[in-house]
């Protein structure tokens, strides 16, 4: 059951309504989970409810979920997957051998990873660039005339923004299609689909989520009759790369809150970055809602209501001084992730020590805790 508003809606009312979903059997207004891996048929043998045959390609709570982030993106429709990266496969799979693929450098290193592997066993040319600078961009367009490029913005730990207006106009002027991982910002920040991309890609894992329990992905799109949605609607529904009932019910419940965390994580985060750009032992901080950021315009202009919670600063002194800040640290979990409730902290020259990342970064995943506390937390573990 569902009661649909007459009218647009805020994000923060759609969240929190959960896009007017009531439980069907009892009322309640927290969906049920639906554990039935298959449903019954009429007396014609037609589904009985709703299409319903097989919850490969028919999950209730996949659906719910679905629904909520696609009103939130903007997008016709939405998919989700059991992981983040689960959605980049099944984006890329529907590239044929020898296509040719334009790849943000320098975004998340498990993307590009996995891309480059992808592209190698396929036969398909990879052309990296750094998309935050238009013009190189717009000429490797027109270079490779590329079928797909994907971008990621901020990126994941340089929090470089990309113009999505600039790159779509050139990637389609191709013939292309523009994918953006909007996983930093999420839908309350930007709406990549507003911008001219063809697909937006979510970990959900992240922020939508929130909570640190959920392995997911979504992917949402401005065309759901485009062959490329079809074919990743296939692919998903044959191969299986589905979300569990009880997984997407937990990404349903996090989404309700989705609004009120980002906009307390980016509240917290340009507090941190404010301190740190600062702060003695700090060589550089990087994060898109300071002034000096070299897109800091861009971000004003392409991103509402805060900068997302992802920062990453540079500590004096190398891996070294880095490290014994983490280790003193008491409110910062070294754990790898961002987007949730909690606040983490990640050595990232660590986990990808040949991609140029400098041995003092440190990245943070800036929660929902009082700011006052974070920033003493940092002012001890760094020192004077």
């Amino acid at each position: 059951m569902s009661h649909k508003p007459t009218r647009p809606l805020k994000p923060a009312t759609l969240a929190a309504q959960a896009n007017g979903l009531i439980d069907d059997g009892t009322g309640g207004v927290v969906p049920a989970i639906h554990p039935a891996t298959t449903f019954v048929r009429d007396d014609t043998y037609a589904p009985a409810v709703g299409g319903n045959v097989y919850s490969r390609s028919h999950a209730p709570n996949a659906r719910m979920a679905e629904d909520v982030l696609a009103q939130l993106e903007g997008a016709e429709e939405a998919l989700v997957f059991p992981s983040g990266m689960a959605a980049v496969a099944a984006v890329f799979r529907t590239l044929p051998a020898g296509a040719s693929v334009l790849l943000q450098s320098q975004i998340y290193w498990g993307t590009t990873a996995w891309i480059r592997d992808f592209c190698t066993r396929r036969d398909i040319t990879l052309i990296e660039v750094e998309a935050s600078d238009s013009a190189a961009f717009a000429q490797a367009c027109a270079d490779h005339s590329p079928s797909l490029a994907w971008i990621e913005t901020p990126s994941n730990p340089w929090l470089r923004v990309v113009d999505i207006a600039a790159c779509a106009q050139a990637v389609h002027d191709r013939g292309g299609l523009l994918v953006a991982d909007m996983t930093t910002a999420t839908p309350v920040l930007a709406r990549a689909l507003s911008f001219g991309a063809d697909i937006v890609m979510h970990s959900a894992t992240k922020a939508l989520n929130g909570h640190s329990d959920v392995l997911a992905g979504a992917l949402c799109c401005k065309d759901a009759g485009a062959a490329i949605w079809q074919a990743i609607r296939l692919d998903r529904d044959t191969a299986g790369a589905v979300l569990g009932p009880f997984e997407a019910w937990l990404l349903l419940r996090g989404m309700r809150t989705l609004p009120l965390r980002v906009e307390r994580m980016s509240s917290n985060a340009q507090k941190l970055a404010e301190y740190l750009s600062d702060h003695p032992r700090v060589e550089a901080v990087l994060y898109p809602g300071l002034p000096d950021h070299p897109t800091h315009a861009l971000a004003c202009t392409q991103m509402q209501g805060g900068f997302g919670p992802l920062l990453s600063f540079v500590v004096k002194g190398g891996a070294e001084a880095a490290l014994g800040a983490v280790a003193r640290l008491q409110l910062f979990h070294p754990a790898t992730s961002l987007g949730g409730v909690e606040s983490l902290v990640e050595h990232r020259h660590t986990i990808e020590p040949h991609t140029g990342i400098p041995e003092g970064l440190l990245r943070l995943s800036v929660g929902i805790e009082d700011a006052g506390d974070l920033i003493a937390d940092l002012a001890q573990a760094l020192g004077q």
